[in-house]
């Protein structure tokens, strides 16, 4: 497929996410620049320094020396933060190429820089099959400059966790589902999700087997979604099983996982569906976090029967609505829940439809501005900051 101007699609992708990459950079080396001491850089840290702060500090404990046999216990008895909270894919690539002699900045840099652009690319091979060559396009121009593109190309697991998601996902509408078992475990281990997509691929199977009439679904082809599906749950449960073999503790990942919302509710044993009532609560008050929190949930199921949306087909709108029930059960709410929103890029899809010039431009500028106001709120540290992205 080539582009109006005669241009293969592969080189539009490259050369819009070269000019977003050129975006980002400024405005994080702008901040590196105005950037105070804090506890992982002297004051204003050279790229590769301010690219590795915060979770960048994990996977280079990751990296350097894996993982610990006894979990940490806290004055209060309580298990603490650990490497455990971080799964091995990124940081054992990282490894890998710092076998080359590169040191650990340099390689998970790039690691995610080549992951940003195999996700630029995957967008595009996703989204063409629902959308014309024009609404790709701007599809990848919005997730390339969308507000947290920031974090794909700093010592985060993200970009290669979201070119693994994309991957899938067009494996899925393309029903590869032998090539999709691999890719699927993996990205289980990039960042969490192989359950979300677990049971995306049941709602998949249902689906199929639904409309066998006029759509078959063969033998072989179920046998191999289930397959996905099964890996992909299997998965998921992988990370906590290995935690339990190395700690001998049966709740070493979740524990882990909790230590990092004690400081806003308490140490609390994990009841799904619970955290976000807490989190709305912690932070607008009884009861309208709670009103809040079901407004938030009931605009977004409203979303799902918009034009936009359900003209990316089903597969995509049951990942979306996956890996939300997903993110409702599990996480608890804080300023890095917008890191854990990234999944959802497939719906730059459903932003990238409208053909009105005007619209196209506000919202190029809008996520653009959007990459400030995160780069200053949740990277940059600010004293004793309490925002983590």
């Amino acid at each position: 497929m080539r582009h109006a101007a005669g241009w293969p699609w592969w080189l539009s992708v490259a050369l819009i996410f070269l000019a977003s990459r050129v975006v980002t950079t400024t405005l994080l080396l702008a901040y590196a620049s105005v950037q105070p001491a804090n506890p992982w850089t002297s004051a204003s840290p050279s790229y590769l320094e301010f690219a590795r702060m915060w979770d960048g500090h994990w996977y280079y404990i990751i990296a350097m020396v894996g993982y610990p046999s006894e979990l940490p216990i806290t004055d209060s008895g309580h298990v603490g933060e650990s490497a455990w909270a971080f799964m091995p894919a990124y940081p054992a690539v990282v490894r890998v190429l710092m076998l080359t002699g590169a040191p650990f900045g340099v390689a998970a840099v790039t690691v995610s820089i080549l992951g940003a652009l195999g996700a630029a690319f995957a967008v595009h091979w996703l989204l063409r099959l629902v959308l014309s060559e024009r609404d790709c396009l701007f599809a990848v121009a919005l997730f390339c400059v969308a507000p947290l593109s920031a974090i794909l190309q700093v010592a985060y697991a993200e970009s290669m966790h979201l070119a693994l998601l994309l991957l899938a996902l067009g494996l899925l509408l393309r029903r590869q589902y032998a090539v999709l078992v691999p890719v699927v475990v993996v990205m289980s281990l990039t960042r969490p999700s192989g359950l979300a997509f677990a049971l995306a691929m049941a709602m998949h199977i249902a689906y199929r087997f639904v409309i066998r009439r006029r759509d078959a679904f063969p033998v072989a082809e179920r046998w191999g979604a289930l397959a996905v599906a099964a890996a992909s749950g299997l998965a998921g449960f992988s990370w906590p099983a290995i935690a339990w073999a190395v700690t001998g503790s049966l709740t070493a990942y979740t524990d882990t996982e909790l230590a990092w919302r004690a400081p806003y509710i308490g140490y609390q044993h994990l009841v799904p569906f619970t955290p976000w009532i807490q989190g709305a609560n912690w932070w607008l008050g009884v009861p309208i976090g709670a009103l809040a929190l079901a407004v938030a949930v009931l605009l977004f199921a409203l979303a799902f029967f918009t034009p936009g949306v359900r003209r990316l087909g089903p597969d995509l709108m049951f990942w979306t609505a996956s890996y939300a029930l997903y993110l409702l059960a599990v996480f608890f709410p804080q300023s890095s829940t917008f890191r854990l929103l990234i999944p959802f890029a497939p719906l730059v899809g459903a932003l990238a439809q409208p053909r009105s010039m005007v619209y196209r431009v506000a919202m190029i500028t809008a996520f653009i501005a959007g990459q400030w106001g995160w780069i200053h709120i949740a990277w940059f540290v600010d004293g004793r900051d309490w925002t983590p992205p």
